[in-house]
């Protein structure tokens, strides 16, 4: 027994699904990590409030997760609960014509289904983007020149004390792959974005155009957990690997894309060591041959 199965047993009785010694790995795009003492999905903000109220008081480590699209997870797996936010969280409705409200728990890829087919128009950066909404307005996520600073109005949270609270535009402090949740310690639960009504036909084109660009520049037939570094200033990260001869490069089962340098993929069964031993011979080379510092833009457990 651990302590974590007060909070199994806690989910069993609100109706949550819960499992115990989950597999990371099933919940990474990188398909890496070892177990994770307990999962459990949430379904509702009030279910949400009472598994978190009883983590802080049992002194249990807990962590939630989205779609596992921006995590390396440790081998050794995680000493407390991990949380999917699911059932409410996963929810988008319309709030006005040019308005959606989305769960955090959404992926970015409804979202942007959602988004088409009511004709609203400035999410199509976001179509391929694997990730759920919570975790792209964590970091401020991006491409193509579209950012999700562009289009969110306010965002709901839970603060650390379990409180319900929103954060206006003004106070979102976007900057690049960073926002005002990554200091301080409250939970996103949902997002309200601003949009621009357009012809859906419009908009698809432009989805079609960017998914395309994707699939023949980055290497999406691997697991991965997208682009691993942040973008140096004045520079790309993925220019300056290449430049170093690293492109192809592996350290066990990992390497470096042969189709995109910014991006390393489990292409062999790799686990979490592979990878961080490879992350750092990349920044370790870059540094020496080109005086960057490559800072890591993916979260490592």
């Amino acid at each position: 027994m651990d302590k974590t199965d007060i909070i199994f047993n806690l989910a069993e009785i609100l109706g949550c699904e819960a499992r115990k010694y989950e597999p990371l790995s099933k919940h990474t795009t990188f398909k890496i990590g070892g177990v994770a003492d307990t999962y459990v999905k949430v379904t509702s903000l009030s279910k949400l409030s009472t598994i978190l109220k009883e983590c802080r008081e049992s002194d249990i480590d807990y962590m939630i997760i989205g779609n596992g699209s921006n995590i390396l997870a440790s081998d050794d797996g995680y000493r407390g609960v991990v949380i999917r936010l699911d059932g409410d969280f996963r929810k988008i409705a319309l709030v006005d014509d040019d308005t959606i409200y989305c769960g955090a728990g959404a992926t970015l890829a409804a979202l942007c289904k959602f988004a088409l087919n009511n004709g609203l128009s400035g999410l199509e950066f976001a179509w391929g983007i694997p990730g759920s909404v919570g975790g792209a307005v964590f970091m401020n996520a991006g491409a193509y020149g579209g950012e999700m600073k562009d289009v969110v109005y306010s965002v709901n949270h839970l603060t650390k004390n379990g409180e319900p609270g929103r954060t206006e535009k003004d106070d979102l402090q976007f900057g690049y792959r960073a926002s005002v949740y990554r200091q301080n310690n409250a939970i996103i639960t949902g997002a309200t974005l601003k949009l621009r009504k357009d012809n859906p036909e419009d908009i698809r084109a432009r989805m079609d155009d960017y998914l395309g660009r994707r699939s023949s520049k980055q290497p999406l037939e691997y697991p991965s957990a997208g682009s691993v570094f942040k973008r140096p200033e004045g520079a790309y990260a993925g220019a300056l690997i290449e430049q170093c001869g690293l492109k192809g490069h592996s350290h066990g089962g990992a390497q470096v894309s042969e189709k995109h340098a910014g991006f390393i993929i489990n292409k062999a069964n790799a686990n979490a060591n592979d990878v961080k031993s490879l992350i750092r011979e990349v920044q370790t080379k870059v540094y020496d041959e080109t005086g960057y510092n490559l800072e890591c833009e993916l979260i490592i457990l």
